[in-house]
């Protein structure tokens, strides 16, 4: 199996790869070139800054029209990380509307916890899952890492994890071939790496 890190000029491809290296032996491929994206079998969306810069990114190096392709017609999973799991929606709000890749309908928008909670959100918080699939092989600790001060808001039939933050807010994602988490799984110690592992093995099922 293929997996390939898409690298659009905005995230943190290093960690990624570290972490990816550790779990899995298919072959891992990093391009900034779309033509790799129809020979790979799966993907992962990185992602750290500006939802409209990335946007801009992912226009710019031809990316979004074949990836499309291969994530619903050819129905390919991808895990978005971040940022990229940002993207995966209709819409953001950071810096005006601007449009998402619309793989998950839903929108993205301000975290607003209250006077005693800073925005950017940056540290640790624990899951509340709520559907498993993307958890299994995690027990008590469910500790993970945030770096974001916008979250998705999205209907409950595809969110499987919130944190709690002022409020409540989406975690993780799930829409059929499609994952998305909000924290970062690759700076998640332990908890994260098994994170990637369910993807990897979900991958592998071709779910």
């Amino acid at each position: 199996m293929k997996i390939l890190v898409i690298d659009y000029g905005m995230g943190n491809i290093k960690s990624i790869l570290n972490a990816l290296k550790n779990i899995c032996n298919h072959e891992i491929l990093v391009s900034t070139d779309y033509s790799q994206i129809s020979n790979s079998d799966a993907f992962i969306l990185p992602g750290v800054g500006a939802f409209r810069d990335a946007m801009m990114n992912l226009h710019e190096k031809n990316y979004i029209e074949p990836l499309l392709n291969e994530i619903i017609n050819k129905q390919k999973p991808i895990l978005g990380i971040c940022l990229g799991m940002q993207l995966l929606f209709s819409y953001s709000e950071e810096g005006g509307i601007n449009k998402g890749l619309d793989l998950i309908e839903g929108g993205v928008i301000i975290l607003n916890p209250g006077s005693n909670y800073r925005v950017p959100h940056v540290g640790w918080n624990d899951l509340i899952i709520k559907k498993p699939l993307m958890f299994e092989g995690l027990r008590n600790d469910l500790n993970v890492y945030f770096v974001h001060s916008y979250y998705a808001q999205t209907s409950s039939d595809y969110i499987t994890a919130t944190f709690e933050y002022g409020s409540e807010y989406t975690a993780s994602v799930m829409k059929n071939n499609i994952w998305g988490t909000q924290f970062h799984p690759e700076k998640s110690q332990k908890n994260g790496f098994q994170i990637l592992k369910n993807y990897i093995t979900f991958c592998e099922r071709g779910f």
